[in-house]
């Protein structure tokens, strides 16, 4: 069997969640987290490694709630994302206290990942169609192709993605007819509004009407081994174009891919989704989610109980 691998970022600080760490929040009727979830789900799909980006601040918490029984089911690696893992000669401002952003945390991983792969983040419920389409295409479209910078993305319907207790960021795509990925906008502050409009900003916080019914990049990455190596090629320039009190700025996956994009150097297919996404992205939406799993768990989408 071809080895394929889930990377799962859980790293985030989750400010906007408020206490406790948003990852771990208990979502099903056995006490599962959203992990599980993504977990079984790719199991069920074919995927063969569990990779987990987490911070060494929670790694005791982290395996007590879920590594030590995922180690059981499946090859376990655990990496983590770190402010001082940076290229050679290289150190963070003072005053930084938040990780360098989705593109770093896969670098993070670079010592593990030796395998087509999928990456995605820890709080985000994706649904099993977006696991077994993504490793359908990792496995006989990917791993044929004579392209070296053949990837793909789940794309998700805008609309289905927003959250009832407050705006989100989203990357939305735009794509060719045949699917192929032509750009992705990081896009803040999205949200429905009274009209029933749903708005969003740009980078200069500039308002703008979207398409609910839209593609959106939820961070649903499907990569080849290869792409570490443009990461850790592309770090020094990122933090070279960086003032010297910025402390915010991040070195994002997708605007990496979307370089590759515009260079002609990479070609990403977009995979339609058309599950609903659930998220915890604030304290309101655990309710939210924990019913909507209820629901899948009573309509025998999933068991009582996950694994055994």
């Amino acid at each position: 069997m071809k080895e394929t691998a889930l990377v799962i970022m859980a790293a985030g600080i989750g400010s906007r969640y408020g206490a406790g760490i948003k990852q771990l929040a208990k979502v099903g009727p056995s006490g599962e987290i959203i992990i599980d979830y993504s977990i079984h789900d790719a199991l069920e799909a074919g995927f063969n490694k569990i990779v987990f980006i987490i911070r060494k601040d929670i790694e005791a918490e982290f395996k007590e709630v879920i590594g030590s029984r995922i180690e059981k089911i499946a090859k376990v690696e655990y990496v983590f994302q770190d402010l001082h893992d940076l290229p050679e000669g290289y150190s963070f401002t003072d005053g930084r206290t938040k990780p360098w952003g989705t593109a770093q945390a896969v670098w993070a991983a670079r010592e593990v990942i030796d395998c087509p792969f999928v990456v995605i983040n820890a709080d985000d419920f994706y649904g099993a169609d977006s696991f077994k389409t993504m490793h359908k295409y990792l496995v006989e479209e990917m791993s044929e192709s004579n392209d070296e910078f053949d990837y793909c993305m789940a794309g998700y319907i805008l609309g289905n993605t927003l959250s009832e207790n407050g705006t989100v960021a989203r990357g939305v795509c735009r794509q060719k007819e045949d699917g192929e990925l032509l750009s992705v906008t990081e896009t803040y502050h999205i949200g429905r509004r009274e009209n029933g409009l749903v708005i969003g900003e740009n980078a200069e916080g500039e308002e703008r009407e979207l398409d609910p019914e839209s593609l959106v990049s939820m961070n649903m990455w499907g990569l080849k081994e290869n792409i570490i190596k443009v990461l850790g090629d592309g770090f020094p320039a990122f933090l070279d174009s960086l003032s010297a009190d910025d402390i915010k700025s991040e070195y994002l996956l997708p605007i990496v891919i979307d370089g590759l994009i515009k260079s002609g150097k990479a070609s990403v297919k977009v995979l339609p989704i058309y599950d609903k996404w659930y998220g915890v992205t604030y304290q309101e939406d655990k309710k939210y989610i924990s019913d909507a799993i209820a629901k899948m768990v009573a309509d025998g989408i999933y068991g009582e109980k996950l694994f055994g």
